[in-house]
């Protein structure tokens, strides 16, 4: 679902010319994450054959860059960096289920639209491949689904996607969100279980899948779309997440953590936005009184 490392929206702005870029085992950090969201999708192929096809992944990929690109000149009048678009696309080339072709091209546009239509004090508020998946799956319920257990939920590929994903999330300052709703994700399992009478075990196993792998490390931790206020900040709203994750549970809705974040996500953002431009009209308030 990445302006640094771990999120797929970088910023709409073109870095000033000569801009030092931070990296990461000397590797350029806006192209940490392309590389690592490519070895899981890698590693999950040709392991356990993830992908719909390789033709329909290459074409959420191609939108993604193509609408990315269009957009970018159009609005704002320069060419984007692309790694933001490659995540996105490869993300939907990843999470998508259909029998069509049309869904993974459509679900990118309106990934990648979303960053550029859906703006408020110049910030996108949703994840774009989060607001893509949730939106197709409300409209085109009939002919889009999202990847669910087909990694078979083995702990080893896990193991080492974990250890990647949590240098990476380190590295942006993003480890703490993955953290807290991992912890809230095993907490609320344990809940789930005491009501539904089901086993821990079979509460928890989800998040040893693919699709929670993005969830966790790309789309809960974009630094574009996640408050900015402070770490404590940050970490409420994973724990929010995860909260209104396990209500959905709760109510057998399997797109659970797509829905949580669709919804958590952007009115987070608002509350953030609202209470910043609050704060800057009372500074400018108290600063003219003081001038007269």
């Amino acid at each position: 679902m990445s302006a640094t490392t771990t999120a797929e929206s970088a910023t709409v702005k073109a870095p000033a010319a000569g801009a030092k870029q931070p990296r990461l085992f000397g590797i350029d950090s806006r192209f940490v994450a392309p590389i690592f969201i490519t070895f899981i999708l890698l590693l999950g192929q040709l392991t356990y054959g993830i992908l719909e096809s390789y033709p329909v992944t290459a074409l959420a990929i191609v939108a993604a860059i193509a609408v990315e690109m269009l957009l970018g000149r159009l609005l704002v009048g320069r060419w984007p960096h692309l790694a933001s678009a490659y995540i996105t696309g490869i993300s939907v080339g990843i999470l998508t289920r259909s029998p069509y072709g049309w869904p993974f091209a459509l679900c990118s546009a309106l990934s990648i639209t979303s960053k550029y239509v859906l703006r408020v004090r110049d910030r996108h508020i949703w994840n774009p491949s989060n607001f893509g998946i949730s939106v197709m799956l409300l409209i085109a319920p009939w002919a889009y689904s999202t990847l669910s257990i087909q990694w078979g939920n083995n702990l080893w590929p896990m193991l080492v996607i974990w250890a990647l994903g949590a240098l990476i999330t380190y590295h942006v300052r993003r480890i703490h969100i993955t953290a807290v709703y991992v912890v809230s994700f095993f907490a609320f399992a344990a809940l789930r279980s005491l009501v539904n009478g089901h086993t821990f075990l079979a509460e928890a196993a989800p998040i040893t899948g693919p699709m929670y792998q993005l969830f966790i490390f790309f789309m809960i931790t974009d630094p574009k779309t996640t408050v900015r206020s402070s770490k404590w900040a940050q970490a409420a709203v994973a724990f929010a997440v995860a909260l209104v994750e396990c209500v959905l549970r709760l109510d057998e809705n399997i797109h659970a953590p797509y829905y949580a974040l669709f919804v958590v996500g952007p009115v987070a953002n608002l509350i953030e936005i609202y209470l910043t431009s609050r704060r800057v009209r009372r500074a400018q308030t108290t600063a003219a009184a003081a001038a007269t």
